[in-house]
């Protein structure tokens, strides 16, 4: 609270959050035809009594659970939630605002909206079905009614990695003698059959029309793994295969980007007692997370620091020992000849001195 004795700092919400998203917009030197935002969750464990700290079975102990969305390596939103909240509580609401910024700037690009089966929910399916240019790809959690639905894909399946195991298994036999493990042996040479399909399914009450689902089915010796996606885009625009390895899976590399955010900007840092001042720690460290992105796309573009991640960009670029000297004119950094990175620390300062808003 404003009149507490340990109120610091005045803040104002909402210009944060539109400040993250215009960080994005001003990256791209021109609107690109179409992105993608991703939505996740992460666990913030607490050590304290915090306000609107609650025990999560999931994670396994006291914790906040901030939603996220992205897209690639830029941090749209940090939303910072109690732990036994919905998993997509206030996604939606997150997903209005930052699109109706976008629009603003970008009014012809295309979304695809993407997460796990947290997301695939009536409420954010409409909206997104409602809207002209978005699009979604979402996990969707396996039942009985869907896995009957993809049987004869499966029976295909089986039947492809029989018939590449079997001429494997019957060479083997010639040379050994014919036992289980020999059997195993075999599987281990032969690759796993793996068959995409496509069909509408719809829920019996949840949902509010039929939706296109995609199923992977991956068949070994061992064992048959399924995976449902549910999407908005027509077999048409994308077929199966391409829709889960091209449109959905990529989707994992935000996991990448979570962990950039909690090991290497320490976004798990919110242990102060006030909600509002925690979630003010969290824009801090994503607001450094955003810098650091920055910092590596525009000035270590052509380092072998181009894919490292923030924290061995702190370690072996920003974690220097040097002598620093400065007058009213200028500040002098001087690092030992010695240093293994001076070549990258020149490039990257030659980059960030030509940067328009540099000076």
């Amino acid at each position: 609270m404003a009149d507490s004795r340990y109120h610091r700092i005045d803040h104002d919400p909402k210009a944060i959050e539109t400040l993250l998203v215009e960080f994005f917009l001003e990256s791209y030197l021109k609107p690109p035809r179409q992105i993608t935002i991703d939505l996740d969750v992460t666990d913030d464990l607490i050590h304290g009594n915090q306000e609107e700290s609650f025990f999560n079975p999931y994670y396994k102990g006291y914790c906040y659970a901030p939603l996220y969305l992205f897209c690639g390596k830029h941090l749209l939103a940090a939303k910072l939630r109690a732990s036994n909240s919905d998993p997509a509580g206030g996604a939606k609401t997150e997903l209005q605002r930052i699109i109706k910024q976008i629009r603003a700037r970008w009014p012809q690009v295309k979304i695809i909206v993407r997460g796990d089966s947290a997301y695939s929910r009536e409420e954010i399916m409409a909206w997104c079905e409602s809207e002209v240019g978005i699009d979604y790809v979402f996990g969707l959690a396996q039942n009985s009614r869907l896995l009957q639905l993809i049987q004869s894909a499966v029976g295909r399946a089986s039947q492809e990695y029989l018939q590449k195991l079997q001429p494997v298994t019957s060479f083997l036999e010639t040379l050994l003698t014919p036992s289980e493990e020999l059997k195993k042996q075999a599987s281990a040479l032969v690759k796993n059959s793996v068959w995409y399909c496509s069909f509408d399914y719809q829920t019996t009450d949840s949902w509010s029309r039929s939706r296109r689902v995609v199923s992977k089915i991956e068949y070994s010796c061992e064992e048959v793994k399924t995976r449902f996606v549910v999407t908005s885009l027509s077999t048409k625009k994308v077929p199966p295969g391409r829709l889960y390895t091209e449109k959905y899976c990529p989707r994992g590399n935000m996991e990448n980007n979570l962990k950039e955010q909690k090991l290497d900007v320490k976004s798990d840092r919110t242990s102060t007692h006030t909600f509002a001042g925690n979630q003010l720690r969290l824009w801090f460290s994503s607001i450094a997370y955003i810098l650091m992105n920055a910092f590596r796309e525009q000035c270590l573009a052509k380092t072998e620091l181009k894919n490292a991640t923030v924290g061995t960009i702190r370690t072996k670029l920003l974690k220097l020992g040097a002598i620093i000297t400065f007058n009213s004119q200028r500040v002098l950094i001087a690092i030992t000849c010695a240093c293994p990175y001076k070549d990258i620390f020149a490039t990257a300062y030659n980059y960030l001195s030509r940067l328009p808003h540099f000076a």
